[in-house]
């Protein structure tokens, strides 16, 4: 009997190549990898908002902060405390402390620590509406951020977080909540039954 396992190895490494190669470039050919919806979907599913549909509905972070619980943002907090600290004259950890960081410079409120050039070059103060923008996706709000955080996707989550924040040696004054918009005039109302 002949030895042939060589052969079959030989066999065996071939196919494993020819797989490999068939995955990858299925991967490029269909866009596999990339991290984007497709531009048009199949089928609509039921339950999932469309890009830009949900936007208009979205509450405006003043309304939010006026129905705000520190308490929760408390709880909150308990995410970043692996990462920083909030006691008067703490220490610097993975990221600063942030103690009275609301109305501070941004990238620059805790001495001694080393912020991103993206961050510290942003300009601005820590105010609403950048706090705002930082806890939804610090990635977003400055791009080379060394914070590996993703964001906090709830709105009141982070309203009560930004609230909390701001009772730790800040105290600044919570933005006053805009009116409620009034139906736009042309807006058909509700028809009334016909008997």
């Amino acid at each position: 009997m002949e030895d042939r396992f060589n052969t079959i190895a030989g066999w065996v490494l071939f196919s494993g190549i020819v797989a490999l190669g068939a995955a990858s470039l299925s991967g490029h050919y269909f866009s596999a990898d990339k991290p984007h919806a497709p531009h048009e979907g199949g089928y609509p599913i039921a339950g999932v908002v469309e890009a830009g549909e949900g936007e208009a509905a979205a509450v405006p972070i003043e309304t939010l902060l006026a129905s705000a619980d520190p308490a929760k943002g408390e709880a909150t907090f308990k995410k970043c405390a692996s990462c920083h600290t909030i006691a008067a004259g703490g220490a610097n950890g993975i990221g600063p402390n942030l103690f009275g960081v609301v109305g501070k410079p941004v990238g620059k409120h805790a001495a001694g620590f080393g912020y991103s050039s993206d961050l510290s070059g942003h300009g601005g103060n820590w105010d609403w509406a950048n706090l705002n923008d930082w806890l939804t996706s610090p990635k977003k709000f400055a791009a080379g951020t060394k914070m590996s955080f993703a964001g906090l996707s709830d709105g009141q989550e982070r309203a009560n977080l930004m609230v909390y924040l701001n009772s730790q040696g800040s105290n600044l004054p919570l933005p006053t909540a805009p009116a409620a918009v009034a139906p736009a005039e042309g807006a058909a109302a509700a028809p009334a039954d016909k008997k």
